[in-house]
């Protein structure tokens, strides 16, 4: 365990210890591969808890990132928006063996960052008219019809950055940055991966995408996989 002033955890085990339980909801950070927690998804397997409600873009692809979890069968729910590239995640929901809430994307990202907000709900266009409306109410506002749309909480949230200072503060790279900063913020507790870790003060404050009153735990993963889920390279042209 870390001590009461660190935030640091020597493992993603470790940062994973009497955090994570049976029947939980979990929030998680990444956009198909990229930005996933990897070293931390791969613990929450070997943690053996089940029953997971899990909110995510995606669930990874066959026997990675979440994929992971739904071989093991410790994801009972997916709140999810893309589930295209995994075939097992197909072969469960349309065997009745995984629920799954489905989201247009932009509304999965507003439910999170609502509920980091503290924002009970919200009114959507996007989906009206679609089974995505089903069983919701619906309003009209200055001619249109809107959604209602409730956010999303987790009890722990696991996300993937690039930099973290001690403090919990938060860099992260490029496309990598996705959804886990909404993850993060929705969960009542943080757990967060990085490459790197550097002192208070090493990064400047205009430079922090996450401020680290959000983070509760870190794990140092300096060398993840990052595997590519579609690698598309052009052919040479012949000369």
């Amino acid at each position: 365990m870390a001590s009461a002033k660190s935030k640091l955890y020597p493992s993603a085990a470790a940062a994973l210890d009497g955090l994570v339980a049976d029947g939980q909801t979990l929030a998680v950070g990444g956009f198909g591969l990229c930005g996933i927690p990897e070293a931390l998804i791969a613990a929450l397997r070997d943690s053996g808890v089940k029953g997971l409600t899990v909110i995510s873009n995606n669930a990874g692809v066959d026997g990675f990132g979440l994929g992971q979890l739904l071989t093991t069968r410790q994801i009972r729910k997916m709140i999810s928006s893309y589930v295209g590239e995994n075939k097992e995640f197909e072969r469960q929901y349309l065997g009745g063996e995984l629920e799954l809430e489905f989201n247009p994307q932009g509304t999965l990202a507003e439910r999170l960052r609502a509920g980091g907000a503290g924002i009970p709900a919200f009114f959507t266009a996007t989906g009206y008219g679609t089974v995505v409306a089903e069983g919701k109410e619906t309003r009209e506002f200055d001619g249109r019809m809107y959604v209602l749309e409730t956010a999303l909480k987790a009890d722990v949230s696991l996300v993937k950055a690039w930099k973290a200072d001690t403090a919990g503060n938060l860099v992260f790279r490029k496309t990598a940055r996705n959804f886990n900063p909404a993850a993060a913020m929705a969960g009542k507790t943080c757990v967060v991966e990085v490459e790197e870790l550097v002192e208070i003060g090493a990064i400047e404050p205009d430079q922090v995408h996450l401020p680290g009153i959000y983070v509760q735990r870190i794990v140092v993963n300096a060398t993840p996989e990052k595997r590519i889920e579609q690698r598309t390279i052009r052919q040479p042209e012949d000369n």
